[in-house]
């Protein structure tokens, strides 16, 4: 890897870590540093280059930020990592980390971006929701349908919003990530059950 690109990327952990810093995962004292090594991590595994590997260490820093971080972004390391950040992002206009929009709404119209999205940015986000379901179907082993109480939706939403994301990106990963990512979805439709999709707007 080039000196620049290793100084592009150690420069966006340092950013994510200007965010991220204080935050652990959901239900566990985990540094959620974690999970964006991981995403990034996952990007090179699946064939994407340094810029999507450095949106992959910023891919939630909006949602967990706030919408004036994207110029911030765009001002320190290209239009191309902003697009995809922003595009990773599933806040709609005037949401804060604190006031989000309704779950449901935000997801709906999320996973509608994501379809008419170039391949680039599907990787990126296939890469999220890869490391997401991994740990979730881990939980789902060890502690039941209990584990998913930590989530804004209930289980069955939860089970709704990763399947939908699981058909819009699994295209955009290579066949070995495509498979494993095949076999979670199994997993987590044995463990929880079925629901209709949330009514855009709804409770």
């Amino acid at each position: 890897m080039r000196e620049a690109d290793r100084e592009r990327l150690a420069d966006a952990m340092r950013f994510a870590l200007e965010v991220h810093g204080d935050q652990t995962r959901k239900g566990s004292a985990v540094p959620y540093a974690s999970h964006l090594l991981q995403v990034s991590g996952l990007v090179f595994e699946a064939g994407g280059d340094v810029e999507q590997a450095i949106a992959g260490l910023l891919h939630d820093a909006i949602e967990d930020g706030d919408a004036a971080i994207a110029p911030q972004i765009e001002a320190r390391f290209g239009a191309d990592v902003a697009a995809i950040v922003v595009a990773c992002s599933d806040t709609l206009p005037g949401d804060t980390r604190d006031a989000k929009s309704e779950w449901g709404e935000r997801k709906t119209r999320y996973l509608e971006r994501l379809g008419a999205a170039p391949v680039r940015v599907r990787l990126v986000a296939a890469c999220d929701k890869l490391h997401n379901l991994r740990c979730t179907v881990g939980e789902l082993r060890d502690e039941g349908v209990a584990a998913l109480e930590k989530f804004t939706a209930d289980p069955a939403r939860t089970r709704w919003y990763y399947e939908s994301a699981h058909q819009i990106l699994r295209s955009a990963l290579p066949r070995p990530l495509a498979l494993e990512f095949d076999g979670l979805i199994e997993i987590l439709g044995t463990r929880v059950p079925w629901t209709a999709p949330p009514d855009r707007g709804g409770a």
